[in-house]
């Protein structure tokens, strides 16, 4: 019988603001090809530091998105924000997770805190279709498939599939088709 380790208790990961120290740990983590290649959607050269910089100036001064670190055993393990997406209007949940906290359960346990605190809904997310950790991930957090559609993956150099998912208004149970 196949037994799996338990996830992490909720005292090992932690959500706090981000801070300019977090920074240099977010960059070397989106370094990280396989990472890349997971996520799809990622920057079009991620080791351009100076659009890395100009990326989280934007992200850091405004002031519609919330945006926390990740810790993880008191290390830097990634990041998690909500963003009202530019295409739909509507918002969207996003997270990275170094490749080093990857099968923890360090992604599960801090986006259930940070939808905790995160109360607006909908809340829509997306992820790769093939990115079956993610999805599982946010399936756990209560989100189901919506939609699909397609997009440019810097990572891979292709089109890519990736689904849609929605985390309903719990009172009204209401979805926005996409």
């Amino acid at each position: 019988m196949a037994r799996h380790a338990p996830g992490p208790s909720t005292s090992d990961v932690l959500l706090r603001d981000v801070t300019e120290r977090d920074l240099p740990i977010f960059f070397d983590q989106q370094l990280d090809s396989d990472a890349n290649h997971m996520a799809a959607f990622t920057a079009r050269d991620p080791a351009d530091r100076d659009a890395f910089t100009a990326h989280w100036t934007r992200i850091l001064g405004d002031e519609t998105i919330t945006i926390k670190t990740i810790l993880f055993d008191g290390h830097v393990a990634g990041h998690v924000l909500s963003y009202e997406d530019e295409e739909f209007g509507q918002p969207e949940v996003s997270y990275w997770i170094g490749k080093n906290y990857w099968g923890k359960g360090v992604a599960t346990t801090a986006l259930t805190a940070f939808l905790d605190h995160f109360k607006v809904r909908p809340l829509y997310a997306r992820a790769a279709k093939d990115n079956i950790a993610s999805l599982r991930v946010l399936e756990k957090c209560g989100f189901t498939i919506c939609g699909e559609d397609k997009g440019f993956s810097n990572a891979r150099g292709e089109e890519v599939e990736e689904c849609i998912l929605n985390l309903p208004d719990p009172i009204h149970g209401e979805m926005i088709p996409r």
